[in-house]
């Protein structure tokens, strides 16, 4: 099924009505050095610079904390509106592998700016560089692969090598950080490659970002201007066709629900840190809504609870009265 990227009217005023990206709260934390920043793009897409405080998600919210012993950070905005809702949208929560998708986003714009060839280019890499979590690299080692396919490996498999590889092609974490700063958004950084940045603490800055900067900065490449129409098509089919994450943001909406995401695990020797990301389309609508949920637990040691993140995509789309 295609993606229905045709124009949308009221979806559209809503979003250039919302283009302050963040809360002032959510650049509270110093960034990280804007390294290799591309130039500003265009802002449509953005999250609000408001968040309604929703007493029905607080409530519903804390006490699912308090159940799972743990933290959690959640931000989304209804495109058809501008309306976004949000919890701890502020704090900030480790990237993990999530940030494949946003680094896929920004090679695409390089080589649709800077670098025409780049997608068709074949990249190769070392053994001693793959990574145990690379499902799909692993098996090209000897051939090599392009830009293009390994991001669809980065986004649809969470290939680590794949994400490391991409980076590569940006300037590294401080390329993707400078990325985040092109799209207007303060709080997002990468300090590090996998497997080191999935190594995160309460209270540790480094490869971070908050709820509300990752769904702004989500908006902008899926259904904003960050990207070209074409390019926008290629990542939104890549985050559709991800075989992760089918307990998290996804099982909390409709099956009938059209969904894209990307997860992300520091897993239990990092608090149980996990989270995912969605841009999601009620049937019959080409406005989606998009998500962005993290979660942490309180001890060390504990393994993530998927369900977690599933009960509180629900939440937030019930937030935005869209259940």
């Amino acid at each position: 099924m295609r993606i229905p990227f045709r124009p949308r009217p009221r979806s559209a005023v809503a979003l250039m009505a919302a283009s302050a990206l963040l809360a002032p709260a959510c650049a509270a934390n110093p960034p990280a050095a804007q390294t290799g920043a591309a130039k500003p793009v265009a802002r449509t897409g953005a999250l609000p610079s408001r968040i309604t405080a929703d007493p029905g998600l607080q409530r519903r919210l804390r006490a699912l904390e308090v159940s799972y012993a743990g933290r959690i950070g959640a931000a989304a905005i209804d495109t058809a509106t501008g309306k976004a809702v949000g919890y701890r949208a502020g704090e900030r929560f480790p990237f993990n592998s999530m940030f494949k998708a946003y680094a896929c986003a920004a090679v695409l714009r390089k080589a649709r700016d800077t670098d025409p060839g780049l997608l068709d280019r074949v990249q190769h890499w070392k053994p001693g560089e793959v990574l145990e979590n690379s499902p799909e690299t692993k098996e090209y080692t000897d051939t090599g692969m392009t830009p293009a396919q390994l991001c669809r490996a980065a986004v649809t498999k969470s290939d680590g090598l794949a994400g490391n590889q991409l980076l590569k092609q940006i300037g590294g974490p401080a390329g993707l950080t400078g990325y985040f700063r092109s799209l207007g958004d303060p709080v997002g950084r990468l300090d590090r490659y996998e497997p080191d940045l999935t190594g995160w603490r309460p209270g540790e800055a480094r490869d971070t970002t908050s709820p509300a900067a990752a769904a702004g900065a989500l908006s902008r490449i899926t259904v904003g201007d960050a990207l070209h129409a074409r390019d926008r098509e290629r990542l939104v089919g890549w985050l559709r066709a991800s075989v992760t994450g089918a307990e998290r943001i996804r099982a909390g909406l409709p099956e009938d629900w059209t969904i894209g995401n990307k997860t992300g695990t520091g897993g239990a020797a990092n608090h149980g840190t996990a989270n995912d990301i969605a841009i999601a389309w009620p049937p019959g609508s080409s406005a989606p809504l998009v998500i962005a949920v993290f979660t942490n637990r309180n001890a060390n040691g504990v393994p993530p609870d998927e369900k977690v993140i599933a009960s509180t995509a629900t939440a937030l789309a019930r937030a935005l009265g869209r259940l």
